[in-house]
């Protein structure tokens, strides 16, 4: 791990290649994302169904979610195969730099995109495509295949998240069905498929998400998936893409009350195996219906989840916002928005809601969803902090020169803070020691949406079982509980997701150890629909091409690059590979703070 990493620059592979081998017309493609689902929890007791698809087809032993590695930052990569730092997606919850207004809450500069609604304002504030780079689904439904998402809200629609006319791709999520000036509108189904819902006995509306496994509004996915949407692919005889979005396990781990304010089992108690077992027998239906039809033969499926997972930690020694009171919060756990908290507490400036009218936050109070104004005109803030999880974003509305300024005051703050392992800052910046420039790990590019200034990285560790990847904690800038679920972090629990494919374009009972990641799966998607993406940036996955009959395994390079240490003499590493020119990030931090990322003593 001694090589320094080169300059980013991704060797892209070729769009519009020939397919990997000669067919009359492309086979179907299937992608099944477990959202939240950890390799390490995957086995026959546990996921029978996709533990025996890798063993029969390619099982990707050094699989990689893209940091941030929140939901709808992995979902665009999934859609368009580009890195955060070209599709501007940075996290679930960003900064938008002008109000959007999600359903039930007022106009917000820090929207979470998890609504169809936002996705939608998201997309008219950016020239119509917040992404601004081609989707696999849009790109698929424009050569005339068939093409469908169906499952969890917002990464569901971030497919193909312009059709929007109920005429093209069908979109299936929480909010189909739904509409009201109050609620998240979903979008218009083509008429034939709601003529069929309805010959089905499936109600106009799909349910929304519960508490626990989320069944029964999967099984109601997973009904007008194989009783509506299949067959009619079938009669229609093109070729298909489908992507199936399991919101279990993530949804059951974030809320599970197995082990509250414990460590342990934490997100591996019963509720969570349930939530596993559950999406696994998603996929298991998915699977029985291709057979039923007829269509396994010529349809590859791939698996994946966006992340991995870990147990939320709300300890710190020194944190300001912690020594504080809260009504529900425990006494010396770190509240929500203890970054903004921290922050307005060491820049002595005042703090707004900006989910709450940009109201001020009164002392004693927190942030209402996390996120934070800091300045004195929460019109014209000095500092944005979108809290997400993990790992939290802030933004700096200012003139280069002043940010810059700003941005070594934030640094130095927080890197004093025990909750901090790594911080990441835009090379408009400058250098800052005990940092590394986003360009780093792929969040400097193209994007139109505003790229954060700072990055910052939180503390996590493993509770010591034989699989560290499968036990993770973290510090969590959550509403959550210390012991429930969380992930976002430079972890390798949390960088750490499942992938594997089985059909007839990929080898047969193959282990493919070389890196991969879900921007890879997109590139990989494309090749086999042979579809030809046009691109804004050159941050993009490879084909996985030694996972395909005759491939060859590429060579891989490990390296590491560190920063220089800060007057603390932290040092913010990160542990990468290299295949084919893309990058891999396994774990980033301060060492020893960072799971996946050992200090001195443990080197």
């Amino acid at each position: 791990m001694n090589s320094l990493l080169r300059p980013l620059a991704f060797a892209l592979p070729l769009l519009a290649a020939t397919p990997a081998f000669a067919q009359t017309k492309p086979h179907n493609v299937v992608l099944f994302v477990a959202d939240g689902l950890r390799p390490g929890m995957v086995n026959a007791q546990t996921a029978p169904t996709m533990t025996a698809l890798a063993a029969r087809g390619v099982r990707f032993a050094n699989s990689h979610s893209l940091f941030p590695t929140f939901t709808t930052a992995n979902a665009a990569a999934l859609a368009t195969g580009h890195y955060a730092g070209d599709h501007g997606d940075f996290s679930n919850t960003i900064f938008t730099g002008a109000p959007i207004v999600p359903p039930r809450l007022g106009p917000t500069v820090t929207p979470f995109l998890e609504y169809d609604k936002v996705l939608g304002d998201v997309d008219a504030h950016f020239n119509g495509d917040y992404l601004d780079e081609e989707t696999i689904l849009h790109a698929a439904r424009e050569k005339g295949y068939s093409t469908a998402a169906i499952g969890k809200l917002g990464p569901t629609l971030i497919q193909d998240h312009l059709a929007r006319d109920g005429k093209s791709t069908i979109v299936i999520d929480d909010s189909t069905g739904h509409a009201g000036p109050d609620d998240d509108a979903g979008v218009a189904l083509p008429a034939e498929i709601q003529a069929q819902l309805q010959e089905k006995g499936l109600a106009a509306t799909r349910p929304r998400a519960n508490p626990g496994p989320n069944v029964a509004q999967q099984a109601d996915f997973i009904r007008a998936a194989t009783e509506v949407v299949l067959p009619w692919f079938k009669t229609r005889g093109q070729t298909f893409a489908l992507v199936y979005w399991s919101r279990d396990p993530d949804g059951t781990q974030h809320g599970q009350t197995d082990s509250l304010e414990k460590l342990t089992p934490g997100i591996n108690g019963p509720t969570s195996l349930a939530a596993i077992r559950n999406a696994d027998d998603n996929l298991a239906a998915l699977l029985a219906a291709l057979k039923n039809l007829g269509l396994d033969g010529d349809t590859d499926v791939i698996v994946t989840s966006d992340h991995g997972f870990s147990t939320i930690s709300k300890e710190s020694a020194t944190s300001w916002a912690a020594s504080q009171s809260y009504e529900k919060i425990p006494a010396g756990q770190l509240p929500p928005g203890f970054v903004a908290l921290d922050l307005a507490q060491a820049l002595s400036l005042p703090l707004f809601d900006p989910d709450k009218g940009n109201a001020p936050i009164a002392p004693s109070a927190t942030p209402s969803r996390g996120n934070g104004l800091i300045g004195a005109d929460p019109a014209r803030p000095d500092v944005v902090v979108a809290g997400n999880g993990g790992s939290d974003l802030i933004y700096l509305p200012q003139t280069p020169g002043a940010a810059s300024a700003l941005a070594r005051r934030i640094v130095e703050t927080l890197s004093a803070q025990d909750y901090v392992s790594g911080l990441f800052v835009s090379d408009d910046l400058g250098a800052i020691p005990g940092t590394l420039p986003l360009s780093a790990i792929a969040l400097k590019g193209a994007a139109v949406t505003p790229t954060p200034a700072i990055v910052v990285n939180f503390r996590s560790f493993s509770t010591g079982c034989d699989d560290p990847t499968a036990c993770g904690v973290e510090v969590a800038d959550t509403s959550l509980r210390q012991g429930q679920g969380m992930h976002g972090s430079f972890s390798r629990a949390d960088t750490r997701n499942i992938m594997a494919a089985a059909g007839p374009s990929f080898k047969s009972a193959f282990v493919d150890r070389a890196p991969a990641s879900n921007a890879d799966l997109a590139m990989t998607i494309a090749r086999l629909l042979d579809l030809r993406l046009p691109k804004k940036g050159d941050l993009v996955g490879r084909v996985l091409t030694e996972a395909l009959p005759n491939g060859a395994e590429p060579a891989v390079v490990s390296g590491r690059k560190a920063s220089e240490p800060d007057a603390r003499g932290h040092v913010t590493e990160l542990l990468f590979q290299q295949a084919d020119g893309a990058l891999y990030f396994d774990a980033a931090g301060y060492p020893g703070r960072t799971l996946g990322l050992p200090g001195p003593a443990e080197k």
